[in-house]
């Protein structure tokens, strides 16, 4: 009796805080219920076991909707076990389903004596295909006897998850053990994202996956006349139904335009063409579009468009006339100068076009020039508002037509061509060709030539031109000049086929070259020829001794021995014709561009009066719409550093990096922006950071170089502390090694070499970066660039660069070597929390960084040569990546590894010594002059007995003067390369202590 009239009053109570809070209660849009025992009109229809446990109570509210709630209060008895058990649960395709119970439970303490069992918790329990306990449940809020009578409501909620599940449905039970509690409402639902419209794509119901932490990717539809831009978009559906991770977009078609989240079809008059242009545009002048939904703009009549012009641009046309045409005539060649025409069509990329006539005497017609006429720089095409005529004929009058075009000329067919006309007679005329060139004496490096005069000189002869070039490689040729009728053309290969052609100057201009003269060049002497030589020797000077016991003169004594030596091998004698000019006389021709010995290709930017020319001459121009900023990577001097894609028409999308100019710039932060690009621009090598191009017309300014996935290599290596061999690192530093021999090459210094200006992509290839503090250097090898002020990377910089801002490639060199050992030591801080004074201290007083930990010795003592104190005992980098090479190719010589105690100095050419590579006394003197590009003289260095290394390396300027080495220039070059030999030979057995 006592139990029953105990749950009586949970029951009142029960009733009475349902009727309040049940109509409260609503459902997010995100839950799905499976089960709510809250909604069931009539009986719930659950199990329960013993029949006299769980006790079914229902009522109705004030609005008459059903209260079912269950309830068990057997304290009083012993032994409780009471189950009930709910329907089938269909899960819908849930993997993972939530269960909410509200339930109220009576504190134990509160009851009266005499109770048998009582406790203050139940079990929850599901079923698949066995039963499975789902949790223990406890009240965090219990009720009393107090609570009763003064209707204090204190209600408990619980939720627990329950998955994976793999089955359709399931069964869900409660466990009593004897408390005295009230089920209020049972909630069995599962969590799903909802349908949703976002960025006119559309995301259906999605049900999450079966983990916590797992997220469903799903791909939109676009809807309202939109397209993709560039990928489907997508969204991310996470286990709490939440749409997360947006990924891509739609944007509307051409011919529409988004207004308020749909797509509206343009207007007449306006356009759209481009999916990444955000509205409709107003057709640009000259076009116009005479229906709604235009994707591109018609342009009115006489007015064009080519492909290549942006749909923006406005619509063009032919350009008119060139104006103020004038012409100067010297002697047979005609120069002619214009002005840009007065109507450019509205474009910028007008051109010019050369007709040229010759008009026969007394105007009886016209015809076209001929061939042989030249144009300089060329007859059509030409950007500029100048060209030489030359070649032309003497006392000829001559018509020129000068044409504009621009990029739509070709389209304009009803356009009449408008022509400025020039008439011109010429002066004297040039010497005719040179009719028979002679072949006097080969030599194997060598051919003797004369010639005659021209039939007809007009005039005195101031000069000849030879023109020669090996057999079938007619693109690349050399022009030597002589004032006489012959010459010695030196530095031939041997048992080749050569090409000869001459032609006469006057103070008319130079004649035609002469038809094509073949000769050959001897082959190198044989043991066989060199005894038959010997033979003739010793017979001629037998014969010289008969005669001279016959004769007595002296005279015939000096001329027999004259004989002799000019029978000696490699020996001329007697032989006056004219050998070939000095090299500043001399012109190398490939491909049609003129190439003088020892001149850079690189252009310096700082030489450009307006830096802007520079940039784009060396730098693509890019339309800023084919590019994407997709997220920030960093921040530059001048403004953030961004990455995203670039996506060039015709061309593969690629991912790459983006420097921007920050706004509010002035004009002298532009152009240092910009400047790192046009030196950029010039450089294309594998180990160096590539520009894609520039960022000009539009705001804001930027500089679109490739993307490296992995950063700055100081970075990368801390990130990744130990994680490579070391071959990998070695293959790091030759890869650097390999860019700065590039750079070294194209006569610039770095200034600023360090893992922190080393990218690496995702193949680990490094690539030298950050331009803004190099310089070009001159051809003179101890040219040095001395700075103007600002900062030093003192750490890493070599002392006479610090001590007298003076830099060179071989201060490059010093830095490579911080840089190696930055590499090895994983991206540690060089001379650690030392200040820059103490560093410059320390090395002034020859302390050096010790090996890093387990670095190869052969790599320490690398180092220790990048760092040696004079520059010029410091290794080249051709040297450094032939080293590099060489320990690659051999591991074993990186297994021994450093000792910390003495490190042995200038051990490169040490080791290349015992290899027998990378090292200058190993090589010949032929192979060491065609090293410095002095091969030339290889011959005349045997004939002065400087057959080895050891006997040139004591070489002064008098002996190469006596050798034949006249130019100052070469022997500059060569006095240079000997001194450094010099220091090779005397450092090999140098040691520095540390």
């Amino acid at each position: 009796m006592q139990s029953r009239w105990w749950c009586c009053r949970l029951v009142a109570w029960t009733w009475v805080w349902s009727l309040a809070l049940l109509g409260a209660w609503c459902i997010p849009a995100n839950e799905v219920n499976l089960l709510d025992s809250r909604s069931v009109i009539g009986d719930l229809g659950w199990v329960a076991y013993p029949k006299n446990g769980w006790e079914e109570i229902g009522e109705v509210d004030e609005d008459y909707a059903p209260i079912h709630t269950y309830q068990v209060c057997r304290v009083m008895e012993q032994n409780q076990n009471n189950w009930l058990h709910t329907n089938w649960i269909l899960t819908e395709g849930a993997q993972r389903v939530f269960i909410e119970l509200k339930f109220t439970l009576r504190d134990c303490n509160s009851l009266p004596g005499g109770v048998g069992t009582c406790k203050e918790t139940f079990n929850m329990v599901m079923k698949e295909s066995r039963y499975i306990k789902i949790d223990t449940i406890a009240a965090d809020e219990s009720f009393t006897e107090l609570d009763l009578g003064d209707r204090v409501m204190k209600l408990n909620t619980e939720v627990r998850d329950l998955g994976p599940l793999t089955r359709k449905g399931f069964y869900l039970a409660f466990q009593d053990l004897g408390a005295c509690i009230a089920l209020v409402s049972v909630r069995v639902f599962y969590k799903r994202c909802p349908f949703l419209v976002k960025s006119l794509a559309e995301f259906p119901d999605t049900i999450p996956g079966s983990e916590a932490s797992q997220l469903v990717e799903v791909v939109g539809r676009c809807v309202n006349n939109s397209l993709p831009l560039y990928e489907p978009p997508r969204m991310h559906c996470s286990a709490e139904g939440e749409w997360l991770v947006p990924i891509g977009k739609c944007v509307c078609q051409p011919g529409f335009e988004e207004i308020n989240g749909s797509c509206q079809v343009c207007k007449v008059g306006f356009y759209r063409s481009l999916l990444e242009s955000v509205a409709c545009s107003k057709c640009p002048p000259h076009s116009a579009a005479r229906q709604m939904g235009a994707t591109t703009c018609s342009c009115e009549d006489a007015y064009y468009k080519i492909d290549s012009d942006p749909p923006n641009m406005a619509c063009t046309r032919p350009p008119s006339a060139p104006r103020n045409a004038i012409s100067n005539v010297n002697e047979t060649s005609v120069f002619l100068e214009w002005s840009v025409p007065m109507e450019t069509g509205g474009r910028k990329d007008v051109r010019y076009n050369i007709l040229c006539r010759r008009v026969f005497p007394d105007g009886r017609g016209v015809e076209e020039c001929g061939p042989n006429v030249r144009f300089l720089p060329r007859r059509m095409g030409l950007s500029n508002t100048s060209v030489m005529v030359a070649d032309l004929q003497s006392h000829t009058n001559y018509s020129f037509l000068l044409e504009a075009v621009n990029g739509v000329s070709e389209l304009a067919k009803d356009h009449v061509k408008q022509y400025v006309s020039l008439n011109v007679t010429t002066n004297q005329a040039a010497p005719s060709p040179v009719s028979v060139v002679r072949k006097d004496h080969t030599g194997k490096s060598s051919i003797a030539l004369s010639w005659a005069e021209p039939d007809r000189p007009n005039g005195i002869i101031l000069e000849y031109e030879i023109k020669y070039f090996e057999k079938e490689q007619d693109s690349s040729y050399t022009i030597i000049k002589s004032k006489e009728t012959e010459m010695v053309v030196e530095g031939l290969k041997p048992s080749s086929v050569y090409i000869f052609q001459v032609r006469a100057r006057t103070s008319a201009g130079y004649g035609a070259f002469s038809r094509r003269f073949e000769f050959q060049t001897s082959p190198y002497l044989t043991a066989t020829s060199e005894r038959a030589q010997a033979s003739i020797v010793a017979v001629a000077i037998t014969l010289a001794l008969v005669l001279l016991a016959v004769s007595g003169f002296l005279h015939l004594h000096i001329s027999i021995l004259m004989m002799c030596l000019c029978l000696l091998p490699n020996r001329r004698c007697g032989y006056s014709k004219a050998k070939q000019d000095p090299e500043e006389e001399k012109m190398h021709f490939h491909n049609g561009h003129i190439k003088f010995p020892g001149v850079r290709t690189y252009i310096d930017p700082l030489t450009y009066e307006d830096p802007n020319q520079a940039v784009h001459e060396f730098a693509q121009e890019i339309d800023v719409s084919f590019i994407s900023i997709e997220r920030i990577i960093g921040a530059g001097e001048f403004g953030e550093v961004c990455s995203g894609p670039l996506r060039l028409p015709g061309k593969r999308e690629m991912q790459v990096a983006i420097k921007t100019l920050k706004a509010g710039y002035t004009e002298q932060q532009r152009r240092d922006f910009l400047w790192e690009a046009s030196i950029m621009g010039q450089f294309n090598h594998p180990n160096i950071i590539r520009l894609e191009g520039v960022v000009t017309k539009s705001k804001p300014v930027m500089i679109i170089t490739e993307y490296m996935e992995n950063g700055s290599l100081d970075t990368f290596l801390k990130k990744n502390d130990g994680q490579f061999t070391v071959i990998q690192l070695v293959g790091m530093l030759r890869g650097i090694a390999s860019g700065m021999r590039y750079l070294s090459d194209m006569g610039y210094v770095h200034r600023d070499l360090a893992a922190r200006n080393i990218l690496v992509n995702s193949n680990l290839v490094c690539k030298v970066s950050d331009f803004g503090l190099s310089r070009v250097l001159e051809d003179d090898p101890e040219a040095a660039y001395t700075t103007r002020g600002g900062k030093i990377p003192i750490r890493w910089t070599a002392p006479e660069a610090i001590a007298y801002r003076k830099f060179t490639s071989a201060s490059d060199v010093w830095s490579y070597g911080i840089v190696m050992w930055e590499v090895m030591s994983y991206g540690e801080r060089p001379y650690w929390e030392m200040s820059n004074q103490d560093v410059i201290k320390a090395v002034e007083e020859n302390y050096r960084l010790p090996g890093p930990m387990d670095c190869p010795e052969a790599l320490y003592h690398l180092m220790m040569d990048c760092w040696q104190r004079e520059r010029n005992s410091r290794p080249k980098f051709d040297e450094i990546v032939c080293l590099l090479d060489k320990l690659i190719r051999n591991p074993s010589s990186l297994k021994k590894l450093v000792n910390s105690s003495h490190r042995v100095s200038n051990l490169l050419v040490e080791h290349a010594s015992a290899e027998g590579e990378c090292n200058t006394l190993s090589q010949t003197v032929g192979e060491w002059l065609d090293s410095i590009k002095m091969g030339r003289y290889t011959e005349l260095f045997m004939e002065g007995g400087y057959s080895s290394l050891e006997t040139v390396a004591q070489m002064t300027s008098e002996d190469l003067r006596r050798v034949g080495v006249n130019l100052a220039g070469h022997q500059k070059k060569i006095i240079t390369s000997i001194q450094e030999m010099r220091v090779h030979m005397n450092s090999t057995n140098s040691t520095v202590n540390i």
